[in-house]
């Protein structure tokens, strides 16, 4: 970066304005606490006032003099202020109460405050690993010589034997301590850097709704065309590198079999004794948690922006309505004005002629021909099977919704075809229909034209025939239940 580049950065960039700010370490320990370290999304203005309130009594307490005499809620306007940018201000779909969340610049200052601090211990050993290893993905990923990639293959293959002889022999290599708090040190780091990307994701699917409004406000074309524009940039979204990331990321967050192997592996890294024992390592016990209501906060936002977007091409819709009506009322008003006293220059017809119709072209009169009808009627002498008449099948959506709910947790959700997988179909292509109709209190389906998925089932009529429907990606979602 060149000199200019950098002194736009100092008087610009709201992280930066952040660290050269009066009470800078106010902000940074109240929001990094509240929002960053308590992995928090947007929260009510009287929340967070009540949190700073708080924080405010204990730092004025013990002084003789108030070190911050502003009320709670005058602060957080400052710091939600556009020469400010550390807060984001903004009224929620359906709720009239302010609401904040932080913005990916202050958690980039909070981020960089965060690496002054000493650590006791700076492992290499597992970033030298991890950086092995990803070239090792990227050189054999892209290899496109059959012949290398079986040799590598068979190469991890005689590694992998060796290791097994190894345990079989009883020579089992461990870990010690240092490693074990060297590759822990890097994992809570990378955890932690996930929760911060998913903030800047928001941020980037708002830019790109905003430029979208604007480029809807200022558009002059068809709507067939702005239409066309904004599908494409949806569709650009989806397929760029951070989307296609995003998504992968999320459906791995959606699969009950790898949630269930990440929450292990947690629980048994959280329990060995040199991670307890060590104070100054976070603690990651709740991080996969965290990971999917962060996730799951994304998709709301986009989700968000779709509906809000789709209401805003419905108001202008309704304008252009409105302005084609004007004009009609315009013209009738001027047909009335003139009605009366019409033009002294008369009217100018585009039309060359007066088309003619003689009455001899008009086709005579032809009677209709006589109908007969036969009002005899046979009896009916064949057999009807009854049997039919009661081979009816009902779907009942109350067992499929306590299906689901036996397989989801509250605040939860998962792929149709996993829900299936534990509790397979039994009434055929039916019972398929009913699960993409459910609509419970706590229950809900979303489905995703951009992917597909294949079920399998067996035949009711015939078990041993197995049939394939193809669908959208359909997401099961179970929210918490009110009490009542």
């Amino acid at each position: 970066m060149d000199y200019d580049a950098i002194g736009a950065l100092r008087d610009r960039h709201p992280a930066w304005r952040l660290l050269r700010a009066g009470n800078a370490v106010l902000i940074l320990s109240f929001l990094g606490g509240f929002f960053v370290e308590g992995n928090r999304g947007a929260c009510s203005a009287s929340e967070v006032a009540d949190a700073l309130d708080d924080h405010l009594y204990a730092l004025n307490t013990g002084s003789s003099e108030a070190r911050y005499p502003k009320d709670p809620r005058a602060y957080l306007d400052d710091w939600a202020a556009t020469d400010a940018g550390f807060l984001r201000r903004f009224y929620p779909t359906g709720d009239d109460e302010v609401h904040y969340e932080v913005t990916p610049a202050f958690e980039k200052a909070y981020a960089w405050v965060l690496s002054l601090q000493g650590r006791s211990f700076v492992g290499t050993e597992s970033r030298l690993h991890t950086v092995v290893e990803l070239l090792r993905q990227i050189v054999h990923g892209t290899e496109l010589q059959p012949d290398v990639r079986l040799a590598e293959l068979h190469r991890r293959r005689d590694e992998i034997d060796a290791q097994i002889a190894a345990v079989e022999a009883g020579d089992v290599a461990m870990l010690d301590a240092t490693a074990v708090r060297d590759r822990y040190q890097q994992l809570s780091t990378t955890a932690r850097e996930l929760l911060s990307d998913f903030r800047e994701v928001e941020e980037n699917f708002r830019l790109l709704d905003r430029a979208a409004r604007e480029k809807i406000a200022a558009w002059e074309g068809s709507k067939g065309e702005l239409l066309a524009e904004l599908v494409g940039s949806r569709s650009e979204i989806a397929g760029s590198d951070q989307g296609r990331s995003f998504q992968a990321f999320y459906d791995f967050l959606l699969s009950e079999q790898r949630q269930s192997e990440l929450a292990e592996l947690i629980a048994k890294v959280s329990a060995l004794d040199t991670v307890v024992s060590d104070q100054h390592s976070p603690s990651i016990t709740g991080i996969h948690h965290d990971w999917s209501e962060a996730a799951d906060r994304a998709q709301r936002t986009v989700r968000q922006i779709s509906e809000q977007l789709r209401r805003f091409l419905d108001d202008q819709v309704w304008l252009e309505n409105r302005r084609v009506l004007d004009l009609v009322r315009a013209v009738e008003a001027a047909a009335l004005d003139v009605r009366d006293n019409p033009p002294s220059f008369g009217l100018e017809v585009d039309e060359p002629g007066i088309e003619i119709a003689l009455p001899f072209e008009r086709p005579l009169y032809q009677s209709p021909p006589a109908v007969a009808v036969e009002s005899t009627i046979s009896e009916g002498v064949g057999e009807v099977d009854a049997d039919v008449l009661f081979a009816q099948t009902y779907i009942d959506q109350a067992r499929l919704v306590e299906t689901i709910r036996a397989v989801l947790p509250e605040n939860s959700s998962a792929l149709l075809s996993d829900v299936i997988a534990v509790h397979p179909i039994e009434q055929g292509a039916a019972e398929i229909v009913g699960y993409l109709a459910l609509t419970d209190e706590d229950v809900s389906i979303d489905m995703d034209d951009t992917e597909e998925t294949v079920l399998e089932y067996p035949d009711p009529a015939d078990q041993e025939v197995t049939k394939r429907a193809r669908l959208p990606k359909v997401t099961v979602r179970r929210s918490a239940r009110e009490e009542r």
